[in-house]
């Protein structure tokens, strides 16, 4: 069974940054650059949201919120996605969540969230 691992988040003061990762454990890398990699987060009392997206060809997007500050990038052959978070504010602040997903069949997994908290 494929898993995603997080690491990374903690504590930052505003201005600050933070280096989130994901790393998919026990998928083969021929599978891997067939998925659409995004990065989420959810913060209290608030719907989960789209942060960024990595496409299998390296395509990404970026939520308003985070453009110019927020970059999401993939390693192939470590099975990794990553998030590079500049410039970071309090209303940053959630649990992030990785997540893979391809179609058809659909198919898609989750990380465990990390959470990132910015505060001074």
């Amino acid at each position: 069974q494929v898993q995603l691992v997080e690491s990374g988040g903690g504590l930052a003061q505003p201005g600050g940054s933070l280096r989130l990762s994901c790393a998919a454990s026990r998928m083969i890398l021929s599978e891997f650059w067939t998925y659409t990699m995004g990065w989420y987060r959810q913060a209290p009392g608030k719907q989960r949201e789209l942060v960024a997206t990595i496409d299998r060809y390296g395509s990404t997007s970026y939520a308003e919120s985070v453009k110019g500050r927020f970059t999401i990038s993939k390693n192939n052959n470590r099975k990794m996605v990553s998030l590079q978070m500049n410039s970071l504010k309090p209303e940053d602040t959630a649990v992030y969540y990785c997540n893979f997903n391809r179609g058809p069949p659909p198919q898609e997994y989750w990380g465990q969230g990390t959470q990132v908290t910015v505060s001074s």
